[in-house]
């Protein structure tokens, strides 16, 4: 994958289909310290210690509509690709935290990418169903957004709605380029 974005909307999938109905984003971007850091932590179903050994074995996949499970293996590459690394802790019926780190600076590491639409995409198709923490931090400044206290707000409209979605995307950009400098990604 291009973009470690579209690696966090893999995970996040995972995680939906996990059963999840919280899930905690936390992106660390600390070039000065030459660290990204992408955090992803769900309440789901968990992955047994069986699986979780053999996780990031492309060939091996909880899912049933195809024999190979991508994912998980691609994402640890491209963190071991950049000085970096990918640990996944997992109980069942607790959930599970996938973090991932990379060296900032890294010639090889891929753009953060369009997290917004990431973000957003995947509240207008599971945003009643599942709800979203997002913490993004870039140097000492940081963002945090939370789809309970969005929902809260909103009394009978749904956060699905697409003049909502719409909202949100312009929210989060807006927040994103602030805290870096005036530029979003």
């Amino acid at each position: 994958m291009r973009e470690l974005s579209l690696h966090i909307l893999d995970i996040i999938e995972n995680s939906r289909r996990a059963g999840s109905d919280l899930i905690k984003i936390k992106i660390s971007e600390m070039p000065d310290e030459d660290l990204l850091k992408i955090v992803i932590e769900d309440n789901g179903s968990g992955i047994s210690e069986e699986k979780l050994d053999k996780i990031d074995d492309p060939f091996i996949t909880s899912r049933t509509t195809r024999e190979v499970g991508l994912g998980i293996s691609l994402f640890k590459s491209a963190a071991e690709s950049c000085n970096g690394n990918l640990n996944i802790k997992s109980k069942i019926g607790e959930g599970t935290k996938v973090e991932a780190n990379f060296d900032y600076n890294h010639i090889d590491r891929a753009p953060l990418g369009d997290i917004t639409t990431t973000i957003s995409n995947f509240i207008a198709a599971n945003g009643e169903k599942v709800d979203i923490i997002y913490q993004h931090q870039y140097q000492d400044k940081s963002f945090n957004f939370d789809t309970r206290e969005i929902k809260a707000e909103l009394d009978d409209v749904s956060i699905q709605s697409r003049q909502i979605i719409g909202w949100l995307r312009e929210y989060i950009g807006e927040n994103l380029a602030e805290i870096r400098g005036g530029e979003a990604f």
